[in-house]
């Protein structure tokens, strides 16, 4: 509690020090305040829906418990931590919808982390008859109620990210975000989907849903976990 007080005052301050003049003379509601660039002598308006608005400042009290309530672990988290341990990977990896799947074997190591805040994923195993390794990191955000979902490995050089809810009438993770086809050497970030299946305690199931050059959606990957006994 008291590293989570002390994260609480801090951001507490950061945030106040950046948003001192956040409120806008003479504006009632933030989201009707345009925000402005200069170019020159020229003011314009700013159309970025990324954007930065003004909005109103709560007082130090809400603004802790805010904090706290953001920081500290809950129920799903509970549940990511139960996914922890050591699990046996069956990966089926197509090119496209018109080719037989390509199969290989890895072992997947879970864990969490900072405090039971994160897990970190740790995955060995082979690919296209070479060594893969891959490290992913999952969590769920207690503000935006959402799971955000990182990876990263040695078959490129970037980063995915993707983000989704939980479905708890078929407890999967639908997550959705974009990735760059490194075999088409544009550098384009196109978009791809995944679902996080919890068939029960010792079996997941990942699919993974790709665009192909036709624009048409089909499975790139499936991953069949089984927890090591």
């Amino acid at each position: 509690m008291k590293r989570i007080t002390l994260l609480a005052v801090s951001a507490m301050f950061i945030f106040a020090s950046c948003n001192n003049d956040a409120k806008t003379e003479g504006s009632t509601n933030p989201d009707s305040v345009s925000t402005t660039t200069t170019d020159g002598n020229i003011t314009k308006e700013n159309d970025d829906p990324d954007a930065p608005k003004p909005y109103t400042r709560v007082d130090s009290a809400t603004m802790m418990k805010n904090w706290q309530a953001y920081a500290t672990p809950g129920d799903v988290h509970k549940m990511i931590a139960s996914w922890d341990g050591k699990w046996d990977a069956e990966i089926s990896s197509w090119w496209d919808a018109n080719t037989p799947p390509m199969v290989s074997k890895a072992v997947c190591t879970n864990r969490m982390i900072l405090g039971g805040r994160y897990q970190e994923t740790s995955f060995t195993g082979t690919m296209m008859g070479q060594p893969f390794e891959g490290r992913g990191q999952m969590a769920f955000d207690n503000a935006r109620k959402e799971f955000t979902s990182t990876w990263t490995d040695n078959m490129g050089t970037g980063f995915s990210v993707m983000k989704g809810k939980w479905d708890d009438a078929t407890k999967t993770i639908n997550l959705k975000g974009k990735m760059v086809d490194a075999s088409a050497g544009d550098g384009v970030e196109r978009p791809m989907r995944e679902e996080y299946k919890v068939v029960d305690d010792n079996n997941h199931m990942l699919s993974m849903y790709c665009y192909g050059p036709d624009a048409k959606e089909f499975k790139a990957m499936e991953i069949k976990f089984t927890r090591k006994k």
